[in-house]
C-alpha cells in the first residue's frame, strides 16, 4: 500500500476523484486510445468520425451499427475502484466523483454525486419531443431508433463536435475548486477541456495515478504507476 496516499486519505474530509478510460478497462470496457483500443481497429470510417455529431446527422444507420457493436458493453461490473468510491462517498469524506467516460459505472457501485462529462449510454432522448429511452431499448432496435412521436432518438453522450453540458460543468468545477484533495486517475490528461478542469485545484494534495506518465506530472503532489484497481483495494 503506499502510506502517504492512504494517511492523506484519512486526514482529507473533500476529496474529489477525476477519472478517464483507465477505470473501466479494468471492468472490461476497452479504451479508446490503447493499443487494443477501438481507435486501432478498422471500420469503414474512423471511429472519431463516427462518433461526431456531423456523422450521426448525415449517417445515422452507420452511426447506430458502430454504437451498438462496439460502444454498449454488455456485462461490466464497478471494480474496487468503483466500489471505494461509492464507499467514501457514504462515510462523508468523499465529495464527488468527476468522470470522462460514459458507462454509468460509478452509479452502478451507488455513487451518488456524479459527474458525467462526456454523457452516459444509458440515457437516451427523442430529438423531436424529448422523451428518454434507455440502454436495453437502443440495443433491441435495429437501424435508426425511432421515437413513438417518430423522432429519432440520440444517445446523451457527448459527440466531437458538441459541447459538453454547462450544469454539469459548473458542478464539476465547482467541487474541484473545493476540494481538499483530489485524485487523478486512469487518464491521460489530453482530453480537453475537462482535462483543464484540474487547474481549478489549489490544495496540495493532488494524487496521479496512472501507468504512463501524462502532461501534468510535473503539477502532482504524488505520482502512482500501478493499476488502479490494484491501488484502490488496498485502500481502507
Amino acid at each position: 500500500m503506499n502510506e502517504k496516499l492512504a494517511q492523506w486519505v484519512k486526514e482529507s474530509k473533500r476529496i474529489v476523484f477525476f477519472g478517464g478510460a483507465g477505470v473501466s478497462t479494468e471492468s472490461g470496457i476497452p479504451d479508446f486510445r490503447g493499443v487494443d483500443g477501438l481507435y486501432r481497429q478498422k471500420y469503414a470510417y474512423p471511429p472519431e468520425t463516427i462518433l461526431s455529431h456531423e456523422f450521426f446527422m448525415q449517417k445515422p444507420e452507420e452511426f447506430y451499427r458502430f454504437y451498438r457493436d462496439k460502444m454498449l458493453v454488455t456485462g461490466a461490473k464497478p471494480n474496487p475502484c468503483h466500489l471505494k468510491l461509492a464507499e467514501w462517498e457514504q462515510r462523508g469524506i468523499l465529495t464527488a466523483v468527476v468522470t470522462q467516460n460514459i458507462d454509468g459505472l460509478h452509479q452502478a457501485a451507488g455513487s451518488k454525486t456524479v459527474y458525467e462529462l462526456h454523457g452516459a449510454v444509458q440515457r437516451n432522448y427523442c430529438m423531436r419531443c424529448g422523451k428518454f429511452y434507455d440502454m436495453d431499448f437502443i440495443k433491441n432496435t435495429e437501424g435508426v431508433p425511432r421515437c413513438e412521436c417518430g423522432g429519432t432518438i440520440k444517445p446523451d453522450v457527448v459527440l466531437y463536435g458538441e459541447s459538453l453540458d454547462g450544469p454539469t460543468i459548473n458542478g464539476a468545477c465547482e467541487a474541484i475548486a473545493r476540494a481538499d484533495m483530489l485524485i487523478i486517475g486512469g487518464t491521460s490528461l489530453n482530453v480537453y477541456p475537462a482535462a483543464g478542469f484540474i487547474d481549478l485545484y489549489r490544495g496540495n494534495r493532488l494524487v496521479l495515478i496512472n501507468m504512463s506518465r501524462t502532461p501534468r506530472d510535473d503539477r502532482a503532489d504524488l505520482i502512482i504507476r500501478d493499476p488502479i484497481g490494484k491501488v484502490f483495494s488496498e485502500l481502507e
